[in-house]
């Protein structure tokens, strides 16, 4: 069997995003359905969900003193379980509160990118998604910016899917588009499968801030993410 994400068998192909999602949605209401009577057929695929930050590495910090990394472990646990619930392999870079590297590392963050691209790099045919927040000093910005790793062709449709989703389900008035991710993104830089990096909103916009700490929305944002990562994947065992 080819490589499902290689740069010439990856198919990309909209027929069941609004069943996915609906179905999502019944799972996470409480009703859980398995993948296979969802109607969607759709082989396994494996996600590296990556919930970035963590441990010492805190990232963004809000005016009010939250915390990016503790909204990305969140958002990554239900965007896990939504994944799995639609049919996924998942795995996670980190599941606690935690750096990937040594306590007694010179260079623990380093350490610890090198780690989560290590990880991506061993677990073979996968699609690596990374979960963060941003910040500006200028409080008006709003609004989730997909970047892309330039490593790997299928990153940029993935990165234009994801975006589309959440300006139709989330913010209609998010104009932002994907950008790809400069040499400063290391993980984009560093991993040669389809790989995208979410920046899922502003913690310097008080609006926005509220809505990213409301576990309702965190879970309606993951449905999403989920929703439109297995839309791609539910398409993806085309032969070279």
């Amino acid at each position: 069997m080819k490589k499902r994400y290689g740069t010439t068998s990856f198919i990309i192909k909209f027929t069941s995003f609004s069943l996915i999602l609906a179905t999502a949605a019944i799972i996470l209401g409480g009703m859980v359905i398995p993948a296979s009577s969802s109607g969607v057929d759709c082989a396994p695929v494996k996600i590296i969900v990556d919930a970035g930050h963590g441990g010492l590495d805190g990232g963004a910090v809000a005016d009010d003193g939250t915390v990016e990394k503790d909204l990305n472990l969140s958002l990554a646990h239900s965007l896990k379980n939504a994944l799995i619930a639609i049919g996924a392999d998942v795995i996670m870079t980190r599941s606690d509160d935690v750096m990937l590297a040594d306590d007694d590392s010179p260079h623990k963050k380093r350490d610890d990118l090198n780690a989560r691209a290590k990880l991506a790099r061993e677990s073979g045919d996968c699609i690596f998604v990374s979960i963060h927040m941003n910040k500006f000093p200028v409080s008006k910005y709003s609004g989730l910016q997909v970047y892309y790793s330039p490593k790997n062709e299928q990153s940029k449709a993935i990165a234009d899917a994801l975006q589309a989703a959440a300006r139709q389900y989330i913010d209609p008035a998010n104009a932002r588009v994907p950008k790809k991710a400069g040499e400063e993104i290391y993980l984009m830089q560093n991993v040669t499968c389809p790989a995208v990096l979410v920046e899922c909103g502003f913690l310097s916009n008080p609006e926005e801030l509220e809505r990213l700490k409301d576990a309702a929305y965190r879970e309606k944002l993951a449905l999403i993410i989920a929703a439109t990562l297995m839309e791609y994947a539910s398409v993806a065992d085309a032969r070279e």
